[in-house]
């Protein structure tokens, strides 16, 4: 990709209880030249936004169809229900479905949840948002099951949540249009999300040592071992022709002891 077909910026779509802000922080340091432009979209509208382009790519919750969209699945959230806090299943630390056979279970239309029976008993009318579900709770309507970021999102200091662990999970990928090749940019943003570092040969701030670099270590280091192999062999070779050329002298050292030790024999 040269110069000029580079994009001038990068758009992210999220959708909600998705937080790309330690993404888009490495995204800021690596790609300092490059805006990244957060698009929020509701879970539901996500997948034709990207097949539309009306984002490069975004952190969407499966599934989607793969025949339009590709997708690297995330992670997987856990489920909770949200109750008030002064709810019996609170004394819990978790809560089963059969728990919740005679509560009023609301469904909103944007639920995001893959339900094949909902549990408890249903309300008269769905909410139309999550957001609203989370209003009927705290007036006391019934409960709500929803992925954890979705009840962080929608926090309140009259109500709390617990894990439902048999309840259906919500995975959380990041997806682009189909293509036989991701974008230079959406290969950027895959290596961030994946943890890969800046060295690495996938990302585009990789940048190898050149062939002459890497030529001229090479020259030093085999220097450095002949070097250090001379050193070595020099020295054990001058104490080999050291040790193989020394003879007795007779006003030697060691002359001078053999001659002391002879003398005695000869009187």
């Amino acid at each position: 990709m040269t110069g000029s077909d580079i994009p001038s910026s990068f758009r992210l779509a999220y959708v909600p209880g998705v937080t790309p802000t330690k993404w888009v922080r490495v995204w800021h340091e690596r790609l300092p030249d490059t805006p990244l432009e957060l698009v929020q979209a509701t879970a539901a509208d996500a997948p034709g936004l990207l097949a539309g382009h009306g984002a490069d790519a975004g952190l969407v919750r499966l599934p989607v169809d793969r025949d339009v969209l590709a997708a690297i699945p995330l992670y997987t959230e856990t489920t909770v229900v949200v109750i008030p806090k002064d709810h019996v299943a609170t004394a819990a630390e978790e809560v089963s479905l059969a728990e919740l056979a005679d509560e009023i279970v609301l469904h909103p239309l944007d639920d995001v949840l893959d339900w094949e029976t909902l549990p408890g008993r249903p309300a008269v009318e769905r909410p139309a948002t999550t957001a609203d579900a989370i209003e009927l709770v705290a007036a006391g309507v019934g409960v709500l099951l929803v992925p954890q970021s979705l009840a962080r999102l929608h926090h309140r200091k009259d109500l709390t949540y617990r894990p439902v662990p048999e309840a259906p999970e919500s995975r959380v990928a990041l997806s682009w249009p189909q293509a036989e090749e991701a974008p230079d940019l959406v290969e950027e943003f895959i290596g961030i999300v994946r943890g890969r570092t800046v060295n690495s040969t996938r990302g585009r701030a990789a940048t190898p040592p050149r062939p002459a670099q890497a030529k001229d270590r090479s020259k030093d280091r085999t220097k450095d071992k002949a070097k250090r192999t001379g050193a070595g062999g020099g020295a054990g070779g001058a104490r080999s022709k050291s040790a193989a050329g020394r003879k007795p002298q007779s006003g030697g050292r060691t002359g001078g002891q053999g001659g002391k030790r002879g003398k005695p024999r000869g009187r």
